[in-house]
């Protein structure tokens, strides 16, 4: 038996108050069904910047009325500090996803990025603190190994931020470690690599690239490939993502806290063959891309070119086993990227 598995028998005898800020967001929802599957109580916050109420409406529709019951919603910003006092108040565990991602947002809108990012984390630290949580675990990000060429990607080996996105991210991680070492405050960062699956937003210009690439060949539209499509990364199903928030906020392992860990599976995957995985995964129910070949055009500015994790860290002291490599979660999210990418 896993750590996870051990966890999820014992979690529902002793039931805690969790909190998840980004609720409405892709791995913000996915979290919240798993708690609620367990029969946690959860408190979620969020502005709708990113996140969608029809994340929530399909999490209720999974779950069961007692279930639910235990989810209390409060639509508000990190970026007031009384929103995320509110939100933080009898709260056991914070989880705390709330962010503006993409790299190429970050880098037309530089300010907002900082906004969400840096002065909401800044707030979410405060109140957590002040609320007295157990344990705050918020979404890091492998951008923050920015230029560093070595591979895989280990801890405590970064080089310098590309995009205004990273340096957000690197500056979490540095509060986080002050407010661990000033304040005797659990802090736990997930940096989180190309995470894909159930609830992840396929519109707009920065939609992640699984869902993206996915609606587009459901609808026969062009795949663009940036670069030459031997661009890598260690793509991770949203079920490894949710093992690792709650095994992290759990944790028991003297040395956990306090500490940033890479999410991820270990394994690199060019785009090119990532193209392939989706489409000989769809191909049997969409006879159109039975021949169907992606385009290609320039590198996008501020984008790595290869990225893979060292998950050892988090194996060692997390327990972390994922569960997913990039050929079974694709399998597992196709029903709902089928039903909902159309």
């Amino acid at each position: 038996m896993t750590a996870y598995d051990q966890l999820r028998a014992t979690l529902p005898t002793a039931p805690r108050t969790w909190l998840i800020t980004g609720v409405a967001g892709f791995i913000g929802c996915n979290l919240l069904e798993a708690l609620l599957t367990l029969n946690q109580t959860v408190v979620g916050l969020d502005n709708f910047a990113t996140g969608h109420r029809h994340n929530l409406d399909q999490i209720q529709q999974a779950v069961t009325p007692e279930q639910w019951a235990r989810f209390r919603f409060i639509e508000g910003d990190i970026r007031q500090l009384d929103d995320c006092h509110a939100a933080c108040t009898g709260v056991d565990y914070v989880l705390h996803q709330a962010a503006l991602g993409s790299v190429p947002r970050s880098l037309e809108d530089p300010i907002a990025t900082n906004a969400a990012n840096i002065d909401g984390f800044l707030n979410m630290l405060v109140a957590a603190r002040d609320a007295g949580v157990r344990s705050f675990v918020y979404a890091a990000s492998s951008s923050t190994y920015g230029d560093h060429p070595g591979l895989p990607k280990v801890e405590d080996v970064i080089g310098n931020p590309l995009s205004p996105y990273a340096v957000t991210k690197l500056v979490n991680e540095q509060y986080a470690g002050v407010f661990a070492r000033a304040y005797g405050f659990k802090t736990i960062g997930l940096r989180y690599f190309n995470i894909f699956g159930a609830h992840q937003d396929p519109n707009g210009a920065y939609a992640a690239v699984v869902p993206k690439w996915t609606a587009a060949m459901i609808r026969g539209e062009p795949v663009w490939i940036n670069g030459d499509g031997e661009t890598s990364r260690d793509f991770c199903y949203i079920a490894n993502a949710v093992q690792a928030n709650l095994l992290a906020a759990t944790a028991t392992h003297p040395d956990a806290a306090n500490q940033v860990y890479n999410v991820a599976v270990g394994d690199r995957t060019t785009l090119n063959d990532l193209f392939e995985a989706i489409r000989s995964t769809l191909a049997p129910r969409f006879t159109h891309l039975h021949d169907f070949k992606p385009s290609y055009r320039d590198f996008r500015a501020g984008d790595v070119r290869h990225s893979l994790a060292d998950i050892h860290k988090a194996q060692t002291l997390l327990g972390y086993a994922p569960s997913h490599r990039i050929g079974a979660g694709l399998l597992e999210a196709m029903d709902w990227y089928v039903l909902n990418l159309i």
